[in-house]
């Protein structure tokens, strides 16, 4: 493993105790909430790339089955099956299950192909000719029409990001990439991708873009700086399909051709 920038930030070594460790959101505090709802109001048509569950943003779409559901991330995750409401109460969906992998080989820790779960959508909330589509901040919506998700070994030291959150819009570059352990997370990835973009409380579950491609979803603050887990892995475990299509493959409400009518001859 190695970074760009040597001493500026902890390298992600297994077993390495991180000097500063600021986590996007306490999992517990999250817990208390039944159902979650954000703390500000806004324009709830499209969540990806907007804020959903304070302080969390929603990530990409992807379909499970035949399910539109939303990436959201795994440390606003409130267990599988409870609600989500936006601000205004109104629901959203589901949470699913977290994206964990087995054997875990980290004693005491959440093995997690990436800081991933989902919320399998309210029909209502449903943007239906737009699921390829997530907000990038002041950029405004971005579509990821014929992309793929990129995975851990496609992210490479130098890479330019994008990344948007509650502090807006920012690119960034990838100064690290390697395994994630420390003793006082309980959370453990196979990869973790440092960049030297801000991050602040918020930001978390924030959708990260590479070369205009779905890269990943933001995880942690290392010292004030952003990093990622993979997306495709986080897919993978959840067994999800991400949406890079208006309608992901799936045929809206009310959009099936009616039998005819015509009485035979």
């Amino acid at each position: 493993m190695s970074s760009s920038r040597s001493g500026e930030i902890p390298h992600l070594v297994i077993q390495l105790l991180l000097g500063v460790l600021v986590c996007l959101l306490a999992l517990g505090l999250v817990r208390l909430i039944a159902p979650f709802t954000v703390h500000r109001d806004g324009d709830y048509t499209l969540l990806a790339g907007h804020e959903i569950a304070y302080p969390c943003m929603g990530t990409f779409y992807a379909r499970h089955d035949g399910d539109v559901v939303l990436v959201g991330v795994a440390h606003c995750y409130g267990g599988d099956g409870s609600r989500i409401a936006d601000g205004s109460g109104r629901l959203v969906g589901t949470f699913g299950p977290l994206a964990t992998f087995a054997p875990c080989d980290a004693a005491d820790h959440r093995c997690l192909a990436s800081d991933m779960t989902y919320i399998t959508l309210e029909p209502d909330r449903i943007p239906w000719g737009r699921l390829d589509t997530v907000i990038m901040g002041r950029t405004g919506p971005r579509s990821i029409a014929g992309t793929h998700a990129l995975a851990c070994g496609d992210i490479a030291v130098g890479d330019t990001i994008e990344v948007t959150g509650v502090l807006g819009y920012r690119e960034g570059r990838v100064l690290e990439t390697g395994p994630y352990l420390n003793a006082t997370d309980g959370d453990h990835f196979p990869c973790m991708i440092v960049t030297d973009a801000r991050a602040v409380v918020g930001d978390s579950g924030g959708p990260v873009l590479l070369d205009g491609m779905p890269a990943g979803i933001t995880s942690r603050s290392f010292s004030g700086l952003l990093a990622f887990t993979p997306l495709a892995e986080g897919l993978e475990a959840l067994g999800l399909e991400l949406c890079t299509s208006p309608d992901c493959g799936l045929e809206p409400p009310g959009t099936a051709v009616p039998a005819s009518s015509t009485p035979a001859p």
